[in-house]
Parts: structure tokens; sequence; C-alpha cells
């Protein structure tokens, strides 16, 4: 059933903007409105929601039609580009529907909640060759490109540890307007973590394995609340993350980048340490510090300090950017349903990891994208 068509005719543009469809304009769906009603290139022409009264009041009032399905949705109309944003459990099922009609998909991260879903992802992108974009917004960050930049510097030399970690308080309200977040599928390693994971991977390179703690004690919910890992990169650095969506405290991006302004901001922590051979950064006050080349590395000798630039740009605006121009051909994406898929596997390692206690290498966990 259409829930609201009158305003049809209403929002259609003319000229060759993107008919952007939205699917699931819960937390960062309704960011996605924001920025897409700020857009040059494109408008929301449709948003997929579950027929409840307050996804009605939503789309009056921003005066778009609501459709209950995808297949609705994608019957009544010509759809340029989809944004699905919905509960994980369904990424699957409308990516599917949105490629086989040959429309370019931006997913939210997760890809998908199981391993054997994000391959048909991929799959079914590879056969029909339509692009698939994955949700990790962090990755078009300036601090990510000047923290790599650095990284992979002589004055920071090798890697040989990074701890981060992400560490905040969800309201109670947040799980009681999406119950699906307290459920498999949900919880701080799917909607959290994978971010951190796509992160590690940019910055430090490919995971070889994992060891994992997680508790559900202090929630009690079906998914964990609280996960310790300890990570062994394939060129031999070593790294420590701890997660908790319980946690009375700033250690999270969130709230340490200042990026998304409906969190409070603590300008001078940060969520990261890299240490290399000759230098160290802390992440993301960029504040970084090495020997002088023509000093010896050691305890007893002072660094020099300098703070990193970066511009401040908004990187989900970036990221919608992106997928305007991967939608007109200009661009492939950035992070891919591979590399989605590939985030998504470490963290079934994770997952495996605290569930056994013992170490897992991320390549005992077989993909298969041909079928």
């Amino acid at each position: 059933m259409i829930a609201n068509a009158g305003f049809w005719g209403i929002i259609l543009s003319a000229g060759k903007r993107n008919r952007i469809l939205l699917s699931g304009p819960g937390l960062i769906g309704k960011r996605h409105v924001e920025l897409l009603e700020q857009s040059e290139r494109s408008d929301l022409v449709a948003i997929v929601a579950p027929n409840h009264d307050h996804n009605t009041v939503f789309c009056n009032d921003h005066r778009v039609p609501m459709f209950n399905s995808m297949q609705e949705a994608l019957d009544a109309t010509e759809i340029d580009g989809a944004i699905i944003a919905s509960p994980n459990a369904v990424h699957t099922e409308q990516a599917l529907f949105c490629i086989e009609r040959g429309i370019p998909v931006f997913v939210e991260k997760p890809l998908a909640v199981t391993l054997q879903e994000g391959a048909m992802i991929c799959a079914a992108a590879k056969k029909y060759k339509v692009p698939v974009l994955v949700g990790h917004h962090r990755t078009y960050s300036s601090y990510l490109s000047s923290a790599k930049e650095f990284i992979e510097s002589d004055i920071f030399g090798d890697l040989v540890a990074v701890r981060g970690s992400a560490l905040f308080r969800k309201p109670e309200h947040y799980f009681e307007e999406g119950l699906w977040r307290s459920q498999p599928g949900g919880g701080p390693i799917l909607i959290n973590l994978i971010h951190d994971i796509g992160i590690l991977r940019y910055l430090c390179g490919e995971i070889a394995a994992v060891s994992a703690y997680s508790s559900s004690e202090r929630r009690k919910f079906a998914v964990e609340d609280t996960v310790a890992v300890t990570i062994i990169f394939e060129n031999g650095a070593l790294g420590t993350f701890i997660l908790s969506d319980i946690a009375a405290s700033n250690r999270s991006w969130e709230m340490t980048s200042g990026e998304n302004k409906a969190y409070p901001r603590f300008s001078d922590a940060d969520c990261y340490h890299f240490a290399g051979t000759r230098g160290s950064l802390d992440f993301p006050t960029m504040r970084a510090r090495y020997y002088k080349p023509e000093d010896a590395p050691s305890w007893w000798t002072p660094f020099d300090m300098e703070v990193l630039e970066t511009s401040g740009s908004d990187p989900l605006a970036k990221q919608l950017a992106h997928f305007e121009d991967v939608i007109a051909g200009k661009s492939e994406p950035l992070v891919s349903a591979e590399d989605g898929l590939a985030n998504m596997r470490v963290l079934e390692a994770v997952i495996l990891a605290s569930k056994s206690g013992s170490v897992v290498n991320i390549d005992s966990i077989p993909i298969d994208i041909e079928n």
C-alpha cells in the first residue's frame, strides 16, 4: 500500500537530477534526508518504511511519498539510486531488489547480517554489473587521509601497535525506538565495531587474526554490550580495541572527532593511538610525535611534536557526493560490496573468538561470492 502518494507529483523535479529512494528513516536515515535536501544533484522521491504514525508524519513533513515495501516503491516510479538505511536484517532483500533492476545501491553498514547474505549481494552486483557502495562514511574523513599519510611516512617508521576504543553510553530510548538493536543482527559489534574495523584495515593493513571476549552482563540483551578484542595484522603489528555501548565515557569517534554535531565533542580526547618504530600519533587530536631523522630512536631522546592539519569537512556529505558520482558512472565505489564483506568477515572472526575463547584466523572463515 502507498502511504501518502498524493505528494508524488509535487516532488518531481525537471532536468537530470538523480531520483533517490531512501529505505529506513531512522537515526542515520534522517541524516541522509537532510543531506539530500541540501544536494544540488539529487532529489529524494520515495521513502520505504513500516506503516507507523511517526514514519507517516516524517514523510508528510518532508513532502515525500511513503511506501511500505521496496517492491511497491520500485514498481511505482523510476529510481536512479537507492540508499538503504533500514534495519540490518532487511539489507540483503532490499539491496537485491534494486540490483536486479539495475539501480545503483548505497547500503549502510553492515552490508548484511551474515557472510552468506553479504556474498549474495556481491555476487548479484557482479552478475548485473551494478555498483554497490557500503556506508563506511568515516573513510571520507579528512582525519583519515592525514593519518594515513603520516603512518605511511618514514617519519613514523614501521607500524608496531595500535590501541583503539569506542566507549559510549546509548540511552534506553535508543533501544525502545529500534527493538531490533537488542536482538541478533543488532548490537554494537555489527552497528559500531564494523566502523572501526574498516578504519583499522584502511590505516594499518589487513587483519590476519583476532581473539576476543564479550559480555552482555549490564544490559542483559540477546546481544553483547561490551567487547575486548586483540588484533594481529598481516604486517606483524598488534592491536587492542575495547567497545561498549553502556560505558559512561568519551573515548569514541563520535565524541572526539566532532564530525557529527548531534554528539558533544571532547576535543582534547583521543579514541586511537598508533605507534611506529620512529613516531606515534594520537587520533583525532592529530598530535604526532617523532624522532628527528638524525637522532637514533631511544626512550632517552626527546620527540619533536606537531599537530597534523585536517580540513574538517563533513564525511557524510562527501559520501553522498561520491554516491552521486557513482550513479553518474564517474567513480567506482570507494568502499565496495566486497570491501564491506571483508569488514564483516573480520567481525565474524571477532564473534567466533568471543564465543570460543581462542584465536581465530581470518582466512579460516570461507566466503564465496561466485554463487
